[in-house]
């Protein structure tokens, strides 16, 4: 989720290379170190594939689908950008859905705000409700969803889709926290770490050792934080406590993917912020409007799709995503 029309928008950095302002098509790469050139060509199109949305959000590449499924959080529906560009809804009404992923069978799971639930879309058409409550109470809002190496499907709780009438129905929030949970392959369900204020997008490294999870504070707080958290993933069902990966400015962290490399990218409001495993930030691939979420996917892996505003946008890079499941 974003929220950072509550925060101003932070300053563009300095670009090594001047785009002109009409070349709409264009990226604007801002390096912050060499090896950035490793990820992204100098010359690579960000292209526009889709700007009749509310405010887009997690993006999830799907083939056996035909492309790639995104929400439209606001507009309370979900469309479809097939391979061969064309548009089409995928469902309506979406109960304002907003993150998706695929399980280890590759079936859609997608998060709800307005039923508080996370479900999976079986091949039929209908949906199995995989959580919506913890401990005898109603979730808050279900945001983004990872598939970790074993199957297991982990999720954010904060309460934006509760808060925000516009994103959900408001209520006041059943759950003494807002957490990361854990669905078992069983379907089990455990509450896995309350440390965060509001836990928003997360991912996993390659090898499923780490979780990282965007920490959203400040947006509903201007003293709140803003960070990327790092948990150690032991015996790959157990947290380890977490350390500040990276932390930003102003504006949020929202939504995380990772690269087979182990790069993090996260959508931020100035674009998307590419760092090494160890923290190191490489640069960002700007972007118009506030970058809301980010997937890779397209026939080779190496497309990164980037849901910002009302757009979705894509860029062609040299690596391509990590892949579980």
């Amino acid at each position: 989720m974003h929220r950072r029309t509550f925060l101003g928008r932070a300053a563009f950095g300095f670009a090594l290379t001047a785009m002109p302002r009409e070349a709409a098509a264009a990226p604007v790469l801002h390096v912050d170190d060499p090896d950035f050139a490793a990820v992204v060509d100098r010359d690579a199109r960000l292209t526009s594939l889709y700007s009749e949305g509310r405010w887009c959000e997690g993006p999830c590449y799907a083939r056996h689908l035909g492309g790639l499924v995104f929400s439209d959080v606001r507009s309370n529906r979900m469309v479809l950008i097939g391979d061969d560009g064309k548009t089409r809804t995928f469902r309506d009404p979406s109960d304002n859905a907003n993150g998706n992923t695929l399980d280890a069978k590759g079936r859609l799971v997608t998060c709800e705000h307005r039923g508080r639930r996370v479900v999976r879309a079986e091949t039929d058409g209908s949906l199995t409700v995989l959580a919506d409550r913890y401990g005898g109470q109603p979730l808050n809002s279900p945001n983004d969803v990872a598939l970790a190496p074993d199957g297991a499907l982990w999720f954010t709780d904060p309460i934006f889709g509760i808060s925000m009438p516009d994103e959900g129905i408001v209520r006041e929030p059943a759950q003494a926290a807002r957490r990361v949970y854990r669905i078992d392959p069983d379907g089990t369900l455990t509450g896995m770490s309350d440390a965060l204020d509001q836990p928003n997008g997360l991912a996993f490294s390659p090898d499923g050792r780490r979780l990282y999870v965007s920490e959203t504070g400040a947006s509903l707080n201007p003293e709140g934080a803003r960070a990327i958290l790092a948990f150690p993933v032991e015996n790959g069902r157990t947290l380890g406590a977490p350390s500040t990966f990276a932390t930003l400015d102003a504006g949020v962290p929202d939504g995380l993917a990772v690269d087979a490399d182990g790069r993090v990218y996260a959508a931020c409001g100035d674009g998307v912020r590419v760092y090494t495993p160890d923290g190191r930030r490489l640069g960002r691939i700007a972007t118009a409007t506030d970058a809301a979420n980010v997937t890779f996917g397209g026939p080779d892996g190496r497309r990164l799709f980037i849901a910002s505003g009302p757009a979705i946008l894509a860029i062609d890079l040299r690596v391509s995503g990590a892949a579980h499941g």
